[in-house]
């Protein structure tokens, strides 16, 4: 059993698509261990008691310095023993100390077909505004391996969705979340969780 430690930051959108996909069977071999916030009183939070998986928040601002706010979100990620991490819209920078215990173990969502409007300063609505603003008739969603990069570790999945005459940054994010964030997040957890990714040489590899 696959025990999965997921990290927000805000709504929780694809907290909601994860929770409800292993309710019914589609992710396997998966119990959601936890679910960590930055901020308090965020909805993905409600989102977990709802489910009844424990939430916690670890948020910078109880913390006097950048280090003591990282040795405490290490610690709490830690407690809950998790064989893989889950960053699903969180807006954190990652702490080196834990990429380095959870080398190859640490995956994110990210709204865009990377390498295309990815690295800093590429989140949320920006990276929509940024692909309308470029004209790009397809864009999409990634999920990577967390290294110590920004949106630089191993691909493991990717959608393509295609941008529509009229499209707004908004509706463009919906469109993304819903044909490709909130279907590849589940896939790449089952995926996991059924031993099927090998990471190797820089590369995610998929096994039949």
């Amino acid at each position: 059993m696959l025990r999965v430690v997921v990290m927000v930051s805000g709504g929780g959108t694809n907290l909601q698509a994860i929770i409800d996909r292993v309710a019914d069977g589609t992710i396997t071999n998966t119990e959601l261990a936890a679910v960590i916030s930055n901020n308090y009183g965020v909805k993905a939070l409600e989102r977990a008691e709802r489910a009844g998986i424990p939430a916690v928040t670890v948020s910078p601002k109880d913390y006097g310095d950048r280090s003591a706010f990282e040795q405490a979100l290490l610690a709490a990620v830690d407690s809950y023993q998790p064989d893989l991490i889950v960053l699903a819209g969180f807006l954190v920078v990652i702490p080196a100390a834990m990429i380095d215990r959870y080398e190859n173990r640490i995956i994110n969502i990210h709204p865009s077909l990377i390498p295309s409007f990815c690295g800093t300063g590429y989140y949320g609505l920006k990276v929509h505004e940024a692909a309308l603003a470029r004209g790009v008739k397809v864009v999409g969603a990634t999920v990577h391996f967390v290294d110590k990069g920004t949106d630089t570790g191993p691909i493991l999945l990717q959608k393509a969705v295609e941008v529509e005459p009229g499209d707004t940054p908004k509706i463009l994010q919906q469109r993304v979340m819903e044909q490709a964030e909130w279907k590849l997040l589940p896939q790449a957890i089952d995926l996991i969780a059924n031993g099927k990714v090998m990471v190797a040489d820089g590369h995610a590899v998929i096994r039949e």
